[in-house]
């Protein structure tokens, strides 16, 4: 049977989230709340790419990433932009049927190596529509996790935190630009009202929120880290954080950080993958459209409703 966190609210869907009229934006923002009226002077591609490089560095990327353009002439034209978490093709179609000129995603298309984009694979039939369709693909991947309001941050103002310093500090940055946030809660709460809190602010995915620690027990300090962050664990102890959340937290990284913690601090929070970066979306559409505006842009963004988490049920006992 399904706990009662997860169940959805129609069986045939992957949860609440995947139908898309669903996934609601933290703080009851809308999610399409960053349309703009469109320019008579289309702005370019180029200039798009500008006013991302401002919020985004590519310098803020981990080595082993692959971010920036990926398809697309710096010399089109755009006039709407639709941002995501995952180049699936259900992502690429929806973007297409609205009629984006650039799809935005969080995670890369082609992080790894190829030898051909014939359109026999998924990947290469992405490359093909995106192409055939005059949508351009931009990946904002580890440079929006480092960056100052970047997907950490938008995680860390979701759970209600403040006074955040990077879990880990960027090599090359500014001392607020990292992986993962360190801050603090208004007041001390139990790890299960914490946990209905991060369970609340994040789009309902069919995994659901899992916890390790003592429901009673208190945290205060929170560490964090969008996406996968377990090998993060040696700076959440030198941070001397009461819980971590993060998430695809495997089986021995998990059992040995509470092991090591025999029981006590950190206490463990593990999310959905896709959930903790979504949250980021919102946000990043209004800085992305406030700086556009700021160079005398004008272009209508909007966040995909599409729910691109890859489970689509749970049974728990």
């Amino acid at each position: 049977m399904q706990s009662k966190a997860n169940t959805p609210q129609n069986p045939t869907a992957k949860a609440p989230a995947a139908q898309s009229a669903n996934l609601s934006a933290v703080n009851g923002e809308t999610t399409e709340g960053a349309e703009t009226e469109v320019s008579a002077s289309p702005t370019t591609l180029g200039a798009v790419l500008e006013a991302v490089e401002e919020l985004w560095p590519q310098s803020l990327a981990e080595d082993w990433d692959a971010v920036g353009l990926v398809t697309g002439r710096t010399t089109a034209p755009v006039k709407k932009i639709v941002m995501a978490v995952d180049p699936t093709l259900e992502v690429i179609n929806d973007a297409i049927t609205r009629g984006a000129d650039l799809l935005i995603t969080h995670h890369p298309l082609l992080l790894r190596g190829v030898t051909q984009v014939a359109g026999t694979s998924f990947k290469g039939e992405a490359i093909h529509r995106l192409i055939e369709s005059g949508t351009a693909l931009l990946t904002a991947h580890t440079n929006a996790d480092n960056a100052i309001g970047g997907v950490n941050d938008a995680l860390a103002d979701a759970f209600g935190l403040k006074d955040c310093v990077p879990l880990v500090e960027s090599k090359d940055g500014l001392p607020e630009e990292g992986l993962g946030r360190v801050g603090f809660l208004d007041k001390p709460m139990k790890l299960e009202d914490f946990a209905e809190r991060v369970f609340t602010v994040l789009p309902a995915v069919a995994g659901g929120v899992r916890v390790a620690g003592d429901r009673l027990g208190i945290v205060r300090k929170i560490a964090l880290c969008g996406g996968a962050g377990d090998s993060l664990f040696d700076a959440v102890r030198a941070h001397k954080a009461d819980v971590y959340v993060t998430a695809d937290l495997r089986h021995h990284p998990a059992s040995e950080a509470r092991e090591a913690a025999e029981g006590g601090h950190p206490f463990l929070i593990d999310v959905s993958h896709f959930a903790s970066e979504w949250v980021w979306l919102s946000a990043g559409a209004r800085a992305l459209e406030n700086v556009l505006q700021d160079l005398g842009h004008e272009v209508q963004i909007e966040v995909s409703q599409v729910n691109s988490d890859p489970w689509d049920f749970v049974l728990t006992p």
